[in-house]
């Protein structure tokens, strides 16, 4: 914990280096969620996105989702949320003609949630 998956259209292959990206976005989500824990990133790359009425693949989209156990106030996941966004903002490079829609979102693990860690 925390658990973290960024989805992303594949048109962002060549500009977004996903591995600055994780080494900023990490220190950033265990301050501003207290955690003690170790974060945990699993991009997905998606081969097809639409965003709005336009056809595929004209505009790019990402989506960064973060778990966390329950009991971060509201405001304090709405405040990660943002400056998520920003860390976004510096990896995404704004002259490469592509437009990108990016949206961020902490949530709370389920109650279910179980952790199990086999070190070889």
């Amino acid at each position: 914990m925390p658990h973290i998956t960024v989805d992303y259209s594949a048109q962002l292959d060549g500009v977004f280096d996903r591995q600055a990206f994780v080494g900023e976005l990490h220190p950033m989500v265990l301050e501003g969620s207290g955690s003690t824990g170790v974060c945990k990133t699993f991009f997905r790359r998606a081969t097809k996105t639409y965003v709005g009425q336009g056809g595929g693949g004209r505009v790019a989209f990402l989506h960064v989702d973060i778990g966390l156990l329950p009991g971060r106030p509201d405001e304090a996941k709405a405040r990660l949320s943002e400056d998520v966004l920003a860390l976004l903002g510096k990896h995404l490079p704004a002259d490469d003609g592509c437009e990108v829609v990016a949206s961020a979102e902490v949530r709370d693990l389920a109650g279910s949630y179980r952790l199990n860690h086999s070190p070889r």
